[in-house]
């Protein structure tokens, strides 16, 4: 089972290291933010589910979650507020804006780590059905992949390269890296047939705002 990544977004340092300590030794990925700006830098929509908390200096907790609304990237990705501001309308208000729950602070560690099993349980359905990175969506049901809604025609061998390099934006893999993720061991495949796989790849994305880009020496990434 692929491991969870959460994202905490908190201007406490101090409360960003208590729940990145204890959500980790859970078993989850964990990245913090000190605030919504950094958190929005950092692309939610790569996360699993968000622990934001709503009084932040300059964009608060509730602004940010506008702004990913406004994102087709980021408006199903699941939040989790955690907040000082505990009133009957604070907690409404934060369902309104699409909230899947609400902690109170001070909060119980073991709290945070049952309701976020809980949030990942009730939102893992339909959530590893797709894979978005900006303006591209891997189905994995219909095993195609769209750009602004646009199906780009691929083979088989193209759709798994491409659907490798979404999953890990920005990460750099060899010709043998790429051999190893998606020909069968029983087949033998030369550097030259990355390479043919690769341009083809890149004619059919040649309108795409990403591109699959070389680092010399290394191998390719998804910018």
């Amino acid at each position: 089972m692929e491991t969870k990544r959460i994202l905490v977004v908190d201007d406490e340092p101090d409360i960003c290291e208590i729940l990145s300590l204890n959500l980790t030794l859970a078993g989850y990925k964990v990245a913090t933010a000190n605030s919504a700006k950094q958190a929005l830098d950092m692309n939610p929509s790569h996360f699993d589910l968000l622990l934001l908390d709503v009084m932040m200096d300059g964009m608060s907790g509730f602004e940010m979650m506008e702004e990913m609304k406004k994102n087709p990237n980021t408006e199903n990705t699941p939040v989790l507020f955690i907040t000082a501001k505990d009133t009957e309308e604070d907690i409404l208000s934060g369902f309104e804006l699409g909230a899947d729950d609400y902690i109170s602070k001070p909060f119980s560690v073991k709290e945070v780590l049952a309701r976020v099993k809980a949030v990942l349980a009730r939102t893992d359905k339909g959530q590893n059905n797709q894979i978005v990175y900006k303006d591209m969506k891997v189905d994995l049901i219909k095993k195609v992949v769209t750009v602004k809604g646009k199906e780009l025609p691929l083979t088989k061998t193209e759709y798994d390269i491409l659907k490798l390099f979404v999953s890990n934006p920005g990460v750099v893999f060899s010709r043998h890296k790429l051999i190893e993720h998606i020909w069968p061991k029983d087949v033998i495949v030369t550097d030259r047939t990355v390479d043919v796989n690769i341009t083809r790849l890149r004619k059919k994305m040649v309108n795409c705002p990403n591109s699959i880009c070389t680092r010399q020496g290394f191998g390719y990434y998804l910018e």
